[in-house]
């Protein structure tokens, strides 16, 4: 690819997983955007068990959803190319230009760095026609010695797309001097030449006690440092990475709360599903991992799982199954999202060892079974409620990603499409329909406390959050709370990419920075 056809590019490299790479290159997006530059992300690899379904059907990771609303983009396929989804410690599922590619052993993965460096390198080249810059996130650290010479994520990419790079460094875990002078002193002539500044990340404290820091990394090194990032509080974005969970495994039960207990299975996937709901002021979320934890929650749910019947032996081997089930004999709603839907019905099956074989027994409390097939589920949805005390003029969207079609008779589905939506085909088809009707998702007992569905996502409008939410209220004997909070908590969200870029802005020298690009004034 010659010079005169590439993007300007900035690649944002870090020394460690979990620096907030994600976050700071979603920050200088949402600054680029504002300031009129056409700005596109670009994740060559990702490794995560949160993905998104794009308009296409194509499946990517969460990180480069958020940074593509940072640049004002419907997400594309193209800002992360190859997404790898972890099935076991040493196996993951290969997504690649949103569509399956492969499950694979680490090992295996590696023999075929070339054929997927080709598509990184397409995708890439579609991007750069595009935009006028590129934002590069790296993976892991910038200094990864053993996987120098099989890297198709991070200095790879930056000498393919001719970048400039920025170093960004932990503050809060300690070691920073380390961290910056030991990545910066282990590469290569060429790559450290590539580096333009050094950003401090998660700053706690008086930023004055830091200056002699400061002058320490760039005496040491050469290399200017950008901005120090203060720790900010309370931003309500999508995280890379179930690091916020933790936020969430001791929050306090309360009687005039609506509880929330999800089960932290060991292969849950997509804990953004809950991100609008733990946001709710009337809510008290808490994610468990003893049956125990379960006690005072008004509701219980089962999130989604990439390995569904492992993650059943799990219940079963740690008491939950027992806890679920009284929990279900006393009142208490169940919610089950995508695995965790499966997981309510009889019988979870994989003949074709799409998981690991065999079968498990479902909790039994809906009256479906569930067969998982080779080919992967990949759609967004538009769909009404048809759970009891919801109107049904509420409006779900969200997205479906499975590999598994699940069957009930004379089962009372939770959801009915949307009519002369494209792309919409939902998996009870023994559900009676009749012309005009639409098709329908996933199922529900007969007073509607026990639900499923394959729908990610459903709870991110407002208007059904806040139906369902006091419908719950009701049943406690509580007020109910009016509609405009729920949409103050979803404009709150929508509104913390501003606010995180403003955060940005007040502490790196952008100006310095998107100067390297050719940019001004952002």
């Amino acid at each position: 690819m010659t010079k005169d056809r590439m993007s300007r590019a900035l690649a944002i490299f870090g020394t460690g997983s979990d620096v907030g790479k994600s976050l700071i290159t979603a920050g200088f997006g949402r600054l680029l955007f504002r300031a009129g530059i056409r700005v596109a992300p670009f994740k060559a690899q990702n490794m995560s068990l949160n993905s998104y379904v794009t308009f296409h059907g194509g499946e990517m990771g969460r990180a480069q959803v958020l940074q593509a609303q940072a640049c004002g983009l419907a997400p594309h396929v193209d800002m992360n190319p190859v997404l790898l989804k972890p099935e076991a410690d040493n196996k993951s599922q290969i997504i690649v230009q949103g569509k399956v590619w492969a499950s694979q052993q680490a090992r295996e993965y590696f023999d075929y760095r070339d054929e997927l460096f080709e598509h990184v390198k397409n995708s890439y080249e579609r991007l750069s026609k595009q935009y006028e810059v590129i934002l590069i996130e790296g993976a892991g650290s910038a200094a990864e010695l053993n996987l120098r010479d099989r890297d198709i994520v991070n200095w790879s990419v930056a000498h393919m797309a001719e970048a400039a790079v920025i170093l960004v460094a932990d503050i809060d875990r300690g070691g920073i001097f380390a961290q910056v002078i030991g990545t910066l002193q282990l590469l290569e002539p060429e790559e450290r030449e590539r580096v333009v500044g050094v950003v401090i990340n998660k700053f706690r404290g008086d930023i004055n006690l830091f200056q002699d820091g400061i002058g320490i990394i760039e005496a040491r090194t050469g290399v200017p440092v950008l901005g120090v990032i203060p720790y900010l509080r309370n931003l309500d974005l999508d995280q890379e990475d179930s690091v916020e969970v933790e936020r969430f495994r001791c929050t306090p039960f309360a009687a005039d709360k609506i509880n929330i207990a999800i089960i932290l299975l060991p292969h849950m996937s997509n804990f953004t599903d809950f991100n609008q709901i733990q946001a709710e002021s009337d809510v008290a979320l808490r994610y468990v991992t003893n049956p125990h934890e379960l006690h005072g929650a008004d509701v219980v749910v089962l999130p989604g799982s990439k390995t569904t019947i492992e993650d059943l032996e799990y219940l079963k081997r740690e008491g939950f199954r027992e806890g679920i089930v009284n929990h279900v004999r006393r009142g208490g709603e169940l919610v089950g999202i995508c695995g965790g839907f499966q997981m309510l019905g009889r019988e979870v099956t994989d003949p074709y060892g799409v998981e690991t074989g065999g079968k498990g027994k479902g909790l039994e409390l809906l009256n479906v079974t569930t067969t998982l097939v080779a080919d992967k589920k990949t759609v967004q949805v538009y769909a009404h409620p048809l759970q009891p005390g919801i109107p049904s003029d509420c409006v779900v969207e969200g997205y479906e990603i499975h590999m598994g079609v699940t069957q009930g008779e004379d089962t009372r589905p939770c959801f009915r499409a949307i009519p002369h939506m494209e792309n919409l085909t939902f998996n009870l088809p023994s559900q009676k329909q009749t012309e005009g009707d639409g098709q329908f998702d996933g199922a529900m007992s007969e007073d509607g406390l026990v639900w499923g569905t394959y729908i990610h996502g459903v709870f991110d409008q407002p208007l059904f959050r806040r139906q369902w939410l006091n419908r719950i209220r009701q049943r406690k004997g509580l007020s109910l709370v009016e509609m405009e909070v729920s949409k103050a908590v979803s404009a709150k969200v929508a509104g913390a990419l501003d606010r995180w870029a403003d955060h940005v802005k007040e502490h790196v020298n952008v100006d310095k920075l998107f100067s390297v690009l050719g940019s001004q004034n952002c």
